[in-house]
């Protein structure tokens, strides 16, 4: 189904009340389903042994073998972002979501396999955790009236230093400890306030997948991160 540019390019911020409120609902209701699809490819790859064969072959392959991983999951992560980009094409925008759900599995498979061999105490508190602070920051993006706009380049300024950080640990020695588990904890955080009030003033009311792809990107990156947090307790 294609729609008109003139006709759906008006962000959803200036259509009537009722409008928004359906079209963040729907959001919402997408980043749910996003999750859903998540915890659905999760456990294939659980029940088929995949998990433990890859968190065996990561945790024994070192640095470059998480490299490349991380690089894989990069160049997928822009095709997503490519094909929700495409706001004409809702079918293309599904193919994202559900996409940018397999590829969140495929990372977390080495860690979770980790996690569950101790028990599944981390993982179930790490999502308790996730959950509550993704809450939290959606009402306060949505109740405060503060133009939250300047914190884009921030946050890019800081995923890139983050992203260098990564890298170079992976061929030196320095450890990435519990501090850089917080300071990215906090970096989700801003971007889920970000992308919460931006999400009404950038997509068209009827682009709530794409607007949800992002949300989505940005719990499982603060989740992954906590996890890490309470792993990194034992």
């Amino acid at each position: 189904m294609a729609y008109s540019q003139t006709q759906t390019m008006n962000p959803v911020i200036n259509e009537l009340e009722d409008v928004r409120a359906d079209f963040v609902v729907k959001v919402y209701q997408h980043v749910l389903l996003a999750v859903g699809a998540f915890v659905a490819f999760e456990t294939i790859l659980f029940m088929t042994g995949i998990a433990e064969a890859f968190g065996e072959f990561v945790f024994g392959g070192g640095g470059i073998t998480w490299l490349l991983i991380l690089g894989g999951f990069m160049v997928g992560q822009f095709i997503v972002s490519q094909s929700v980009s495409n706001m004409d094409n809702p079918s293309v925008q599904y193919g994202g979501l559900f996409g940018s759900a397999a590829l969140y599995s495929v990372l977390f498979a080495p860690m979770l396999w980790y996690a569950f061999r101790d028990g599944s105490q981390n993982v179930v508190m790490a999502a308790v955790v996730t959950a509550a602070g993704f809450a939290g920051l959606t009402v306060i993006g949505f109740v405060t009236r503060r133009d939250l706009s300047f914190m884009r380049p921030l946050i890019m300024w800081a995923s890139f230093a983050a992203m260098g950080a990564i890298v170079i640990s992976l061929f030196t020695s320095a450890q990435l400890g519990v501090w850089f588990s917080v300071a990215m904890i906090a970096l989700s955080g801003a971007s889920i306030l970000y992308q919460t009030q931006n999400i009404v003033r950038r997509y068209p009311a009827w682009a709530h997948v794409a607007a949800a792809v992002g949300l989505f990107s940005s719990l499982m990156t603060m989740f992954y991160y906590v996890l890490r947090l309470f792993m990194n307790r034992n």
